[in-house]
Parts: C-alpha cells; sequence; structure tokens
C-alpha cells in the first residue's frame, strides 16, 4: 500500500524528514499496528503525526504505532543499557490519539517480529531478546507459533483498598445500569478491571464511550471487562473471557497488558493464587498468561500469543 496524498493534520508535515517513510502492518490477536524502523533516530513523529497515521479513515489505521529505534538514542533506553547492554531496541509506543503509553503486550510481540522480519536481529526459536520499553526490560522469548514476553511484576495501584475488600475504585459504563466496583492493577501501564455477570452483560456494553472511573489513576487507565470461565478452573488452567477500552485508543480486539492485569484480578478475587496457567479469550483470539517467580524472587506475569504482519508500504509527502 502506497499513500501518494499528504497525510498532515493542522498544517504539519507528516513525515520528520524529507523522502518516504517505509512502515509494516502487523497484529496481535486483532491489536493491530503501524511499525516504522528507524535506526538513525530520524523519525521522532509528533502527536500530530501519528494520529494522522493511525486514523481509520484518513491514514493507513491502527490501534498504536511503534517505531523501532536504537536504545541509545532515547533517555529511557541509556538507563535501561546501563544495566542491560544487550537491549540495542527500543520500542517507542504511541496510542492511536499520538499520546505515549508505557508498554503494550501485544504490541512488544508484533514488535519483535517485525525486527525479526526485517533482519535486525536474529532470533531462532527458543532464544531470548532483550527490549527496552517506557515499563522498563521486556525479556521476549520465540516459540514455535509465536512469542512469550516476560511482563514483570505486576502490582496493585491503590495496595490497601484493593487488599482488604478485593475492590479499589468505581466504573461507570455503558450498557450497564448501575457503577460496578473494581480493582486497579499496574502492569506497568494502568488497568481497572471489572467483573461481568454473564456472556450476554459482556457483549451489551457500548466501549465507544469512554468509562468513567473514580478514582482515576493519575495517567489515565485501560478498563477491563471480565466474565470468569464457568468453571474458573478446569485441568489445573484458569480461564476468562474480556473485552477492554483502552486510554488513548477505544475498544480494541485484544490488550496483552490488560490480558495479564485481567488474571491478576480474577485469580485474586478467586482466592486462586495456586493457579499459574490462565487462557483469556479476547474478541481477536486467544492469549496465555502464565504466574512465576521472576528474579529477585518476585512474581512475574509471563504473556504468550501470535504475532503477525499483514502488509508492507511507505508513505509519501508527494
Amino acid at each position: 500500500m502506497s499513500i501518494t496524498e499528504p497525510l498532515s493534520a493542522q498544517g504539519e508535515s507528516l513525515l520528520a524528514v524529507a523522502g518516504p517513510l517505509s512502515y509494516a502492518k502487523g497484529h496481535g490477536t486483532g491489536n493491530d499496528f503501524v511499525l516504522i524502523s528507524d535506526p538513525a533516530n530520524e523519525h521522532d513523529l509528533s502527536p500530530v503525526q501519528v494520529a494522522a497515521i493511525c486514523d481509520r479513515h484518513r491514514g493507513i489505521g491502527g490501534d498504536g504505532l511503534i517505531r523501532a529505534v536504537p536504545s541509545e538514542n532515547l533517555a529511557e533506553g541509556r538507563e535501561i543499557l546501563a544495566t542491560q547492554p544487550e537491549a540495542r531496541w527500543f520500542m517507542d509506543y504511541r496510542n492511536a490519539d499520538g499520546s505515549i503509553s508505557e508498554m503494550c503486550g501485544n504490541g512488544v510481540r508484533v514488535f519483535v517480529h517485525f525486527l525479526v522480519s526485517e533482519k535486525l536481529v536474529d532470533l531462532p526459536v527458543g532464544a531470548e531478546l532483550f527490549i527496552g520499553t517506557r515499563a522498563g526490560l521486556k525479556t521476549v522469548t520465540r516459540l514455535v507459533d509465536g512469542y512469550s514476553v516476560d511482563m514483570g511484576a505486576w502490582e496493585f495501584i491503590y495496595p490497601d483498598a484493593a487488599g482488604k475488600g478485593g475492590l479499589d475504585s468505581v466504573v461507570q459504563t455503558e450498557g450497564l445500569p448501575v457503577p460496578r466496583a473494581a480493582v486497579s492493577v499496574s502492569m506497568g501501564n494502568p488497568h481497572t478491571i471489572v467483573a461481568v455477570a454473564s456472556q450476554t452483560e459482556l457483549g451489551e456494553l457500548n466501549l465507544f464511550t469512554t468509562p468513567v472511573v473514580d478514582p482515576l489513576p493519575p495517567h489515565g487507565t485501560n478498563v477491563e471487562y471480565v466474565l470468569p470461565g464457568e468453571p474458573l478452573v478446569e485441568g489445573g488452567r484458569g480461564s476468562l473471557r474480556m473485552r477492554v477500552h483502552e486510554r488513548g485508543v477505544g475498544e480494541t480486539l485484544s490488550c496483552g497488558t490488560g490480558a495479564c492485569a485481567a488474571a491478576v484480578a480474577t485469580r485474586h478475587w478467586a482466592q486462586a493464587q495456586a493457579v499459574a496457567n490462565w487462557e483469556v479469550t479476547v474478541p481477536g483470539g486467544v492469549l496465555g498468561v502464565r504466574f512465576a517467580h521472576g528474579a529477585g524472587g518476585t512474581e512475574h506475569v509471563f504473556l504468550s500469543g501470535p504475532a503477525v504482519l499483514v502488509a508492507r508500504g511507505s508513505i509519501s509527502e508527494a
């Protein structure tokens, strides 16, 4: 696909430098991204430019844009390099509205698949790759059918309230008759998780409208709506279904960090801490979430799932 008309907004040129900008389009369980390789750090796109590219009617379209830039070119990347010099590449992730986001679990898998496809890294099945993100270092392992990401440690955003009653906030959602209590979890980015009672309730949610969360975490929040499986645990594996409203985007077909946060919340509510493996079904497919002890004895969350590239092209000012 080649866009021959100028993509601009409010008079701002799309490209940071003259010349065509190559891109790839990819997705992880339907969560889709525009990916740009920028080894010379020439395309630090503005929020307006990112929003123009991600526009589904006037641009290429995507839930976000990911720029592959050497870690040494960003302050956050240099901080990671100080402790992990092998983290050569940094995932510069922007939401569809152009705002900066700390992390995206589906996005990091697609990002690594993009690096492999661009021959920027060599990553055979079973090998690990260290990636810099605004949520810190992420370790990605290539699988036969996708990638697994060590998402790091999770934490409650309001630990006192979550620990006492399992709930710390109230969410008003179009499609639900009354506000619902929820719990807020950080996976390096913020999430607020609401339990629903039935498949009908899950399906009737209107997530075009931004849910109202009180209290709202300082940098906003993604809101996940979770329906636990029946039975919740079968064969030693937990299961749940989920829909999500992502901040800066709207409803998406999938959210990797949201799937992890939803598993954290469901396990907490059910007092099922002994269940290490979870299957999370989202509108775009199925993700795996696993709990295991990481470095220093803290509990880490591992996210697994597919990553697919579907198109390549160039954006031209001409």
